[in-house]
């Protein structure tokens, strides 16, 4: 029943998705031009990590885009519930569970495709790394999507407007993006920064695909970023459903 449920549910969506080419495309231009700007100015500096400035930057901006598309996607909801599509769902029979899992799916497919992007866009401008490596850095992703997905679908149910949503995720994604040093390793950072980094649980995730990048799989960057990605998408599709369940979506 929930499989088949949320089979229903993501077909839905994915149908929806696959409609708006511009949806599917929009989200890869901003990592995108980071990508054409800004790494090849990091092609001479020593940046304290393992491997050359595209296995460190592309990394980070494929988590870059799982972390601010992932967060956005409770927009869609807000929108849903004004529209009274959420009203209509919830007198169906569909598993509450299944109306989480459904659109998270989605939302994990789209940024994984839009990932397969931005690899292929960074491999053009010269990124060498193993194609394991490249797999897992998409594992990551959707891990991270997983998450974020449904913590965001969560903070829709509890907000009425778009103007209460969109300033709760900013305050939340900036330091994030800030202190887990996506766009730069942490190493070159001074020690108080990178100690107070270590708070930061997509700090992890980072470290874990750049070691992936470099070919370094037995790592205790690799352990911690999979068990805080696995445990994090855990909690968050706990809290999602919780929500959803005694919001009766």
């Amino acid at each position: 029943m929930l499989l088949h449920d949320t089979a229903l549910i993501f077909g839905r969506y994915a149908r929806q998705t696959l409609r708006s080419k511009f949806q599917m495309l929009f989200g890869v231009l901003m990592p995108l031009l980071y990508l054409l700007f800004f790494g090849p100015l990091l092609s001479d500096l020593p940046l304290g990590r393992e491997g050359d400035s595209w296995q460190i930057l592309v990394p980070g901006l494929l988590l870059q885009l799982g972390l601010f598309g992932a967060s956005f996607a409770g927009f869609s909801l807000i929108m849903e519930k004004n529209w009274g599509v959420v009203e209509r769902m919830r007198v169906t029979p569909v598993s509450r569970l299944a109306l989480l899992l459904g659109r998270v799916l989605r939302d994990a497919a789209l940024f994984v495709f839009q990932a397969v992007l931005l690899v292929l866009a960074a491999v053009a401008m010269g990124l060498r790394a193993p194609l394991a490596g490249i797999l897992i850095g998409f594992v990551f992703v959707a891990l991270l999507t997983f998450a974020l997905a449904s913590l965001s679908y969560a903070l829709a149910m509890k907000v009425r407007t778009p103007q209460e949503f969109g300033p709760t995720v900013n305050a939340l994604t900036l330091p994030s993006m800030l202190l887990s040093g996506l766009m730069l390793p942490m190493a070159l950072a001074p020690g108080w920064l990178d100690a107070l980094s270590h708070l930061m649980p997509f700090r992890y995730l980072v470290d874990a695909v750049r070691d992936a990048y470099v070919g370094r799989y037995a790592t205790s960057g690799m352990l911690y970023g999979v068990l805080v990605a696995v445990g994090l998408a855990a909690l968050a599709v706990t809290i999602g459903t919780r929500t959803f369940q005694k919001a009766g979506a």
